[in-house]
């Protein structure tokens, strides 16, 4: 609507009927929308500006992967040679001690920071699959090898469960591991002493590849499952303090699945254990008569 200034209103016009005296009339309301447009109009261009700054700042981590890499790979290569003291002996202990703080502080942060660039990638669309024909059962071996010394310096027990017929899998085969590998890792993480991890593979009924990781650990609510799947999502301050990590594991495990048009599920009840099912397509699976072919 237009003012006698010239200035004009957003508005809503509503019409009712209602009787009056025996007779229909017409009552219509005007509401003034303009400051609630303005409202809409803003948040609108708060919100373009926050994906310009988010795919500027995902472009920016995944573009940084060499340069914060490298420093931190030297500094563990020097710090390693010193520890072997390949050159001769440091003589004090406590050099060796703090060296060896040294290492075990840059490893971590190298893991957050790749964790981070790995996250980056993935929201920039950088991310891409090297496919290759790939045979399960060597990489389930490799990946609880690669978590057996955590599980026994916490007193987890590991254990594989796995189909003796698995097909070949069409997939990006350092993906697959990194998947494996972060599911295993949280499992053993979050199992208590005693406590048990089992990876199983199988094909399911409708000729989809299952894998699954599942843990007797702390569990979780489902609202910390919505949480833990969120990009940087701490489950509870007191666990993150106690259990250390970037909170991007669950993520970038859930987004490399479905780069491979897969699904990931969880199920979790608190203080008895997790369960987390990844299932890839039939179209990845190769039977030996498929092979042939």
């Amino acid at each position: 609507m237009k003012r006698a200034d010239g200035s004009l209103l957003d508005v809503a016009i509503n019409s009712v009927t209602v009787e009056v005296g025996g007779r229909p009339l017409i009552a219509s309301f005007i509401i003034n929308l303009t400051h609630q447009k303005k409202v809409e109009s803003a948040l609108r261009e708060a919100k373009e500006e926050a994906e310009i700054g988010s795919a500027s700042k995902s472009e920016f981590l995944a573009n940084m992967s060499h340069e914060l890499r490298t420093p931190l790979n030297a500094i563990i290569g020097f710090t390693d040679i010193i520890l072997r003291e390949l050159f001769g002996p440091m003589g004090n202990q406590r050099y060796v001690d703090y060296l060896r703080d040294i290492e075990g502080s840059a490893q971590h942060l190298l893991q957050v920071i790749g964790d981070i660039l790995d996250m980056a990638k993935i929201e920039a669309g950088q991310a891409e699959l090297q496919e290759e024909l790939v045979e399960l059962r060597p990489v389930l071996s490799s990946c609880l090898r690669l978590v057996a010394e955590r599980a026994h310096r916490g007193g987890v027990t590991l254990k594989e469960e796995t189909a003796v017929d698995l097909p070949l899998l069409v997939a990006d085969q350092r993906k697959l591991k990194q998947i494996l590998l972060n599911l295993l890792s949280n499992a053993v993480k979050f199992t208590p002493k005693d406590g048990e991890v089992i990876l199983a593979a199988a094909v399911n009924g409708d000729g989809r590849l299952e894998l699954s990781v599942i843990d007797t650990g702390i569990g979780m609510s489902e609202s910390d499952i919505v949480t833990a799947l969120k990009p940087f999502g701490q489950v509870e301050g007191s666990l993150a303090r106690k259990f250390e990590g970037s909170g991007l594991g669950l993520p970038i495990t859930k987004a490399l699945v479905e780069m491979h048009g897969g699904q990931m599920r969880i199920a979790s009840t608190p203080g008895t254990g997790t369960t987390v099912w990844v299932v890839l397509p039939a179209k990845r699976l190769l039977d030996s008569a498929s092979l042939a072919r």
